[in-house]
């Protein structure tokens, strides 16, 4: 209590000091160096908040008086009060009370420019974190902006940046403009509360003119200040933390800003600055946190990063543009490989890959899809000119160009669009709901498009696609023309009579692709070049005949006229196949074969527009519902054999398979497939069913063509993993059955996930949820688990000896003796050498084999065996090869044999090397073969080692390569030769392209959710190494080159991704950065990393004055 009350004593002193010193008009600097004497002798600590609140207090509005005032400044000057307190004491009396004491509110501004802009008096102050704790306490920051951190630098971002705020909102109520924002108010107190009864009457004429003169000045004043805060170079940075990092609460500011711009009479009538300066002071596209380069290197190097390389010649230094979306090349070409089956849709991870290299090669979104389009075309030509065989590819390849590519375009443009949308729906001003937003990526999209024209020669369309090229163009000439097809449909129409010049190519096809995904519009029709024919040559009177897919959505029947048309010609729309599947659920047994037959056509292989729904609806038909009816004690399967079988034979071709891989179906496929190889393979083939062919199919036949379609969908020649040696898994090998289920399972509960994309939700069929979302396991297979086991111990030479007397060795005896049965007469058994096996009795093998009428299952756990004896027979003489390769089911010999042999592949992993002779080829070439070198790698490294092997790379591989010591440099060079900084920033792309290619730009891509460790412990790494904490075996020289290049290409490129990483490493790494006077990339690295870096960043801006 005492101390309370002589605390109370010491400020009514100070209260009576100044009263005293105004009554007897003391100099200010007198009565200022008494009030600090008495203050230093009373033990306070200076400059004091409390005397602050104190004189302020005094001044509003009692002592509103010009020597008043004196006595504040003059305490600001010897530093009694902070000044930043001060100002922000004042901003809640002054600005709402601004039109009553107009000079109080110039007074306000002429202190706001002189120490707003002198930060580093503050910070570098003994009292920073007191005075703007106070400061937050006083204006209730964290309340207003919803902030957790007290940390200075923080607070002082937003204490900036709410100053700036109120003045505008200040500004928009003093013209009038404040009821057109959004809010229709302030959020700061710009009118004062009390009633203002004496505003008018208490003055004369003259002065109620110079109020309302000096008003109008203050206006202005206040929007110059505005501009100056984004003029001067460390204000401006500030702010510009403030837009990143508070993206909500900048949009209102801006918006509240673009207002006044518009119609602020006070901002025309200023001479300081105009409407179209302070916009452009505030526009969202100044780089405000870009480095300067300090090297000719690093020029060069921030050169080819920050922007497109590539000349309007389509040249950057001796390399093409092809050279930027190389990755994409590759990667199109190791999607064709049908060893390597995906259990992603290529479509998704192709998103993630363009928006990777638009990102890295900081390129327009024109030249992004124009790359990807070319890449594909490419494909595509490769494929058309292949002298390769006998495998066909063409319609894997045009699935790729026409609906992975595009699906991936769609992907990319609905992504932007749907932010636009979200912000506009954010927005109060906007209250229309049908607000429709067109992204600057849909004209980029435009604009590639019609650059195609350039590119004529991989526009040619392949034969068997060039009556589709010439259909896509005639429908644009008749479009052009005014004329239309009955049903809007060209399937019946003839092109006999149409002009030879109106022939297409595969841009038209690409067109159609894009106007049926709804990213383009017939707008296309009529670009310069599209049509080659004349609009007159077409003729008049078009049949317009109806038949094939809008036969039969008018109703009529599948005849078998009408089933070959569908089949041979594609639906057009989700409508026609959710049509066709309702009846091959619903319908007669004939109109399922025969729907099931058309799903399988060309619906299937050449349905581009409609190809995901195709592939997604065969595998809900290999999966039918119990029926309600059900009863049997078998599987509801064995009714629906007949369907099953013709699905599965027509979708059983290498381009059928790979089509179901491109669209990310083979989890689900595989999960369709293994209930029907569990219960076709259990049973006897003593059932048969008669097709409307006449063709008589038996569970055998139904087993064989789900087991042998199930083995392509997973690395069946691949080594168990417990037996595959070393720490990396070959290639692959992750493909197993296992895997396979737990990623169907895992899709099929995403179907379920509120936080999915709606956009594609919308797309998807009404038809694709599945009958059942219940996870599958081996478990729930157990003859297939018992096969797939011994399979493994095949592979991994571990096959247990054959028992004698089993059901299993009498299968064995059976097969060989029904095998090599010429062969084996008067000769001992080909068993009796085999491991385990002895001989048996004819008789008894003969009983057992009758005609193999025998399960599956039991058949395939008996090869091995066979095949062991087989061989063995063989080695030993007692079996030719050629009688070996000439047995009755010799193609299961050799089939099984292929399963059982081992691939033991092993990563063979080359660390990136670039060897560059500089002083043959410039700088900015040099830098940019390193730059396309180093993609080229990086692109090697993740398809062949996938997320792995890139996570390796970045966590262990390249940490432990610059802490290794190395040779001496090569022809003598030194630390700081350039050769050494080529090398180090070579391995700074060769990180950032790999993981960027494993992980994604952005968040979308389901691997990002390794990425915040993996990147964590590389920053780690970077700040224990930069601290002194780790030695380091590299040059010197090329350590700082990738440290610089690999910060900058994080600040540049993949801005994100630090959002994920620890502040107080980067805050680390920061400071390191500053020690090699690296002061802007340490700035540039804080301001990106979310707001809790934010603070740290303003410090370090106020300290570096950048």
């Amino acid at each position: 209590m005492a101390a309370v009350q002589a605390e109370q004593r010491l400020w009514d002193g100070v209260l009576e000091l100044t009263k005293a010193a105004q009554e007897k008009g003391t100099d200010p600097l007198m009565w200022a160096m008494q009030l600090s004497s008495n203050l230093t002798a009373a033990g306070i600590s200076m400059p004091s908040t409390e005397v602050a609140e104190l004189l302020v207090s005094y001044i509003c509005w009692s002592n509103n008086i010009p020597i008043a005032w004196k006595f504040l400044e003059k305490a600001l000057t010897i530093r009694i009060v902070p000044p930043m307190f001060v100002v922000a004491l004042l901003s809640t009396r002054v600005i709402a009370n601004r039109r009553r004491y107009p000079v109080a509110y110039r007074l306000y501004m002429e202190l706001l420019k002189r120490y707003a802009f002198s930060l580093p008096s503050l910070t570098n102050g003994p009292s920073y974190k007191k005075i703007m704790e106070s400061i937050n306490v006083f204006l209730h920051y964290s309340q207003i902006f919803e902030i957790r951190s007290s940390e200075p630098g923080l607070l002082l971002v937003v204490y900036i940046f709410s100053i700036v705020w109120e003045l505008l909102d200040a500004s928009l109520d003093d013209e009038g403009l404040l009821e057109l924002t959004s809010e229709k108010k302030s959020r700061w107190l710009t009118r004062s509360q009390d009633m203002e009864i004496d505003k008018l009457d208490s003055f004369d004429g003259k002065r109620m003119e110079h109020q309302e003169a000096m008003h109008k000045m203050n206006t202005i004043t206040a929007l110059e200040i505005i501009g100056e805060f984004f003029r001067n170079k460390v204000t401006s940075r500030i702010l510009y933390l403030a837009r990143r990092n508070m993206p909500t609460h900048w949009e209102y500011f801006i918006r509240n800003l673009r207002l006044l711009a518009a119609n602020s009479s006070s901002l025309r009538n200023s001479k300081h600055i105009s409407p179209e300066a302070l916009l452009q002071l505030t526009a969202d596209t100044r780089q405000l946190l870009s480095r300067k380069c300090k090297t000719n290197l690093q020029q060069q190097f921030h050169a080819v990063t920050a922007g497109s390389p590539v000349s309007s010649s389509g040249q950057c230094h001796g390399v093409g543009r092809s050279a930027l979306w190389l990755t994409i090349d590759l990667y199109l070409e190791d999607t064709m490989d049908g060893s390597q089956v995906a259990a992603t849709s290529a479509a998704e991870t192709l998103t993630g890959l363009v928006k990777a290299l638009q990102a890295l090669n900081q390129t327009s979104w024109q030249d992004a899809f124009l790359g990807l389009w070319i890449a594909a075309l490419r494909l595509v030509q490769r494929e058309r000119n292949s002298s390769e065989g006998p495998v066909p590819r063409l319609d894997t390849c045009l699935c790729m160009l026409l609906s992975i590519t595009t699906l991936a375009v769609v992907n990319i443009i609905e992504e932007e669009e749907i932010s636009l949308i979200r912000e506009a729906e954010r927005s109060s001003i906007n209250q229309r709901k049908d607000v429709q937003s067109v992204g600057k990526r849909r004209r980029d999209l435009v604009s590639s498009l019609q650059q195609l024209d350039d590119f004529e020669g991989l526009l040619i369309p392949p034969p068997p696609v060039s009556s589709l090229a010439n259909q896509a163009a005639a429908k644009a000439m008749m479009f052009l023309s005014g004329l239309t097809v009955s049903g809007g449909q060209l399937d019946g129409m003839s092109f006999n009579d149409m002009p030879v010049n109106c022939s297409g190519n595969l841009r038209h096809l690409i067109v159609e692709a894009c106007i049926a995904r709804n990213v383009l519009d017939t707008s296309a029709y009529p670009w310069l070049g599209y049509v080659k024919g004349r609009c007159s040559q077409v003729p008049r009177s078009v049949s317009g005949q109806v038949t094939g897919w809008s036969s039969l959505m008018k109703g009529s029947p599948l005849t078998p006229p009408l089933v070959s048309a569908l089949v041979s010609t594609p639906a057009s729309s989700l409508a026609e196949l959710e049509k066709m599947y309702e009846i091959a659920v619903t319908g007669s047994e004939d109109e399922k074969m025969s729907a099931a037959t058309i799903f399988c056509g060309a619906s299937l292989t050449r349905g581009w527009n409609i190809q995901e729904h195709t592939v997604l609806l065969i595998a809900r038909l290999l999966s039918p519902a119990i029926p309600t009816d059900f009863s049997g004690s078998e599987s509801h399967l064995i009714g629906y054999a007949p369907l099953l079988n013709v699905l599965l034979v027509g979708i059983s071709s290498v381009d059928c398979i790979q089509i179901f891989s491109l669209h990310g179906m083979v989890p689900q496929l595989a999960g369709s497939l293994m209930p029907i190889c569990e219960v076709f393979g259990s049973c006897a083939p003593t059932i048969s069913w008669t097709l409307t062919t006449g063709e008589e199919i038996s569970s055998h036949a139904v087993f064989s063509n789900a087991f042998t379609l199930l083995l392509k969908l997973w690395r069946f020649d691949q080594p168990p993993m417990e037996n595959v040696s070393g720490d990396v898994p070959p290639v692959g090998s992750h493909i197993t059955p296992e895997y396979l289920l737990m990623v169907r399972n895992s899709q099929l509960a995403s179907y379920e996930n509120p936080l999915k994309d709606q956009n594609k939700i919308k797309r998807l069929s009404r038809f694709s949820s599945p009958s059942s979302r219940e996870p599958i396991f081996m478990d729930s297979f157990p003859k297939l688990k018992r096969w797939y086991r011994q399979h493994q111990e095949c592979i991994a030479s571990i096959l247990s000896g054959l028992v004698p007397g089993t059901p299993v060795h009498h299968i064995v005896e059976a097969l060989l003796n029904f095998m090599f049965r010429k062969i084996n007469r008067g000769c001992q058994p080909l068993t009796s050498t085999t491991s385990g096996s002895s001989a048996s009795s004819a008789s008894g093998a003969d009983d057992y084999c009758l005609r193999l009428k025998l399960p599956a299952w039991d058949i395939l756990e008996a090869v091995p065996f066979v095949l062991d004896a087989s061989l063995t027979a063989c080695a030993h003489g007692r079996l030719s090869p050629r009688e070996l390769t000439t047995g009755y089911i010799s193609r299961i010999i050799i089939f099984e044999g292929r399963l059982c042999c081992c691939l033991r592949k092993h990563f063979v992993f080359c660390l990136f090397l670039l060897q560059v002779k500089y002083g043959q080829v410039s700088l900015a070439s040099a830098m940019t073969q390193v730059k396309v070198a180093a993609s080229l790698g990086a692109s090697l490294v993740w398809m062949t080692g996938g997320l792995s092997l890139v996570q390796s790379l970045i966590k262990e591989t390249l940490p432990s390569w610059f802490i290794s010591v190395h040779g001496s440099e090569p022809n003598g060079e030194d630390s700081g030769g350039m050769i050494a900084m080529l090398g180090g920033y070579a391995l700074a792309y060769f990180a950032v392209f790999s993981g960027i290619f494993a992980w994604g730009v952005d968040l979308t891509q389901t691997a990002s959710k390794h990425r915040p460790k993996v990147l964590g412990k590389h920053f780690e790494f970077l700040a224990s190494a930069l601290d002194g904490k780790i030695s380091l075996g590299c040059n010197k020289a090329t350590w700082k080159a990738y440290v610089t290049g690999f910060v900058s290409l994080m600040v540049g490129c993949t801005p994100m991704w630090m959002l994920e990483v620890d502040v107080q490493v980067l805050k680390s790494v920061s400071k390191g950065l500053k020690q090699w006077n690296e002061e802007e990339l340490a700035v540039a690295l804080l301001g990106i990393s979310g707001i809790n870096a934010m603070g740290a960043a303003a410090e370090m801006i106020i300290e570096t004055g950048f």
